[in-house]
């Protein structure tokens, strides 16, 4: 982390391509300004339209087996790989611009425990997920010529919370006295198996502390610079995430950490009307972060009761979150294919009457 603030006239990621300059040798320069291009691509065009709840959707299929199930949707991979595929695919048809692997709630720990698996056969079901991605992907494809030439698949890196089933990933793991090199252990050989698996961009969601925000992005800086990501947060209100700390901080140190590998900072699984107060809130931390949101129905999920609340349309509030610099936008949990229809179908209106 530097050990000066940035200045005044220079914003987050302008300020580590500075830094890159300054150090770059002359036979670097050339290289280092098209990585920017390339690097920041996303950024600099009209909003990208996610897909929704993965669980959500297969659930639809095999029922409440899979909210119940302490792998949740990445049990999946070994028992119905045929629905993981056919989830993607739905999404894909309903105008999912990016989707996201089914490996959220993937862990060795997790698939050693309750599949029985070794460590190497563990990492090898975590790959999986990208292959069955790329299946749907292809497939996809082949069955519409209208599909676009480049669909983005980017590997979805839950919390560590998520493999405790017990809804710790929207409380915080408060009590339980995780060091940042325990996060950092435990993230790391999913992160490597996805790396290893071909992505060149991770979707690191849910994230309800900030030491944990904090140790995935030292991962990424030291161990996989090569890797880009987007980094979102579950929140409590319309201005804290999780676990206390105001969004505006965690986002602030996360992209003095990581900027260069930075593509968005944003939040996901929250009560969509807790969104644009967010969003705003990272913006204050600085102007030039682009954002990611991708919300729930605004129904809360309770362990041994399930979802609880009634939920909301997410497409209803597209319209205050674009304007505010948001680059990547669907839905999280209780979000159908319906859902991201309707999503794009704003994100078409607002583009239209502002190109």
């Amino acid at each position: 982390m530097p050990t000066t603030p940035p200045s005044k006239s220079l914003h987050g990621n302008d300020y580590c391509y500075c830094l890159l300059i300054l150090f770059a040798t002359s036979s670097q320069l050339s290289s280092l300004i098209l990585q920017k291009r390339i690097g920041r691509s996303w950024s600099n065009m009209r909003p990208t339209v996610i897909d929704g709840g993965f669980g959500t959707q297969l659930a639809s299929y095999l029922g409440s087996c899979v909210d119940e199930d302490p792998l949740w949707s990445a049990r999946m991979l070994s028992t119905h790989a045929d629905l993981v595929v056919k989830v993607h695919l739905d999404f894909l048809k309903a105008g999912a611009q990016l989707i996201r692997t089914n490996s959220y709630q993937a862990s060795v720990g997790g698939f050693v425990e309750h599949l029985g698996l070794s460590e190497v056969e563990s990492l090898e079901l975590i790959k999986k997920s990208v292959q069955l991605a790329q299946i749907a992907v292809k497939k996809y494809k082949e069955d519409n010529d209208a599909a676009p030439a480049d669909i983005p698949i980017l590997g979805s890196v839950g919390p560590y919370g998520a493999c405790l089933h017990d809804g710790s990933e929207y409380f915080g793991y408060e009590g339980m006295q995780l060091t940042l090199e325990q996060l950092i252990d435990w993230h790391r050989p999913r992160i490597q198996a996805l790396d290893e698996a071909g992505l060149k961009v991770l979707a690191v969601e849910t994230i309800p502390s900030l030491l944990e925000a904090r140790a995935v992005s030292h991962l990424l800086k030291v161990e996989f610079p090569h890797l880009r990501f987007w980094l979102s947060f579950s929140c409590k209100d319309g201005e804290r995430i999780s676990e206390g700390t105001l969004i505006k901080d965690a986002a602030a140190e996360c992209w003095q950490i990581a900027c260069a590998q930075l593509e968005a900072i944003g939040v996901n699984c929250v009560h969509p009307a807790y969104v644009s107060s967010l969003l705003k809130s990272i913006k204050e931390a600085n102007s030039s972060i682009p954002l990611v949101a991708y919300p729930n129905s605004g129904e809360q999920y309770i362990a041994g009761k399930g979802w609880q609340e009634n939920g909301e349309k997410v497409s209803q509030f597209v319209q205050e979150w674009l304007p505010l610099g948001t680059r990547f936008v669907g839905g999280c949990c209780r979000t159908y294919p319906r859902d991201i229809e309707e999503i794009l179908s704003q994100v078409g209106k607002i583009s239209a009457a502002d190109p």
